[in-house]
């Protein structure tokens, strides 16, 4: 079982940087895939950037692509979001998630693709 914990958000203006990282503890070496979610109030889990574990293929939302990059420190285990030029629409709690499964390439954005949870960091941006 894999857990995970986050760290780094933070608020901030408009076009103004965070940056996220996920350490996970008790780590597996079987994770295929890791990426990190948001979720705004009154909307749904939305999948926001996720890397293939180990092997740097990426996924982005079509909403961050270019501002944000995922990347990933192998060898601890931790998974980051740099966030750049970050807007209000931005603002949510972000989660980061680890799948076991593999189901292909790309990196699936989809929340339910996606078993272990960590408990959130929330982004606040102000305009």
């Amino acid at each position: 079982q894999v857990q995970l914990v986050e760290s780094g958000g933070g608020s901030v203006q408009a076009g103004g940087s965070l940056r996220l990282s996920c350490a996970a503890s008790r780590y597996s070496y079987n994770t295929e895939y890791m990426g990190w979610f948001r979720q705004a109030p009154g909307y749904e889990r939305e999948g926001v950037a996720v890397i293939r574990h180990g092997g740097g293929i990426t996924s982005y939302a079509d909403s961050v692509k270019g501002r944000f990059t995922i990347s990933q420190d192998n060898a601890r285990a931790t998974v980051y979001l740099q966030m750049n030029s970050l807007k209000p629409e931005d603002t949510a709690m972000y989660y980061c998630a680890a799948s076991l499964q593999w189901v292909g390439y790309p990196p699936p954005l989809s929340p339910f693709a996606y078993k272990y949870w960590g408990q959130g960091t929330q982004v606040t941006v102000s305009s």
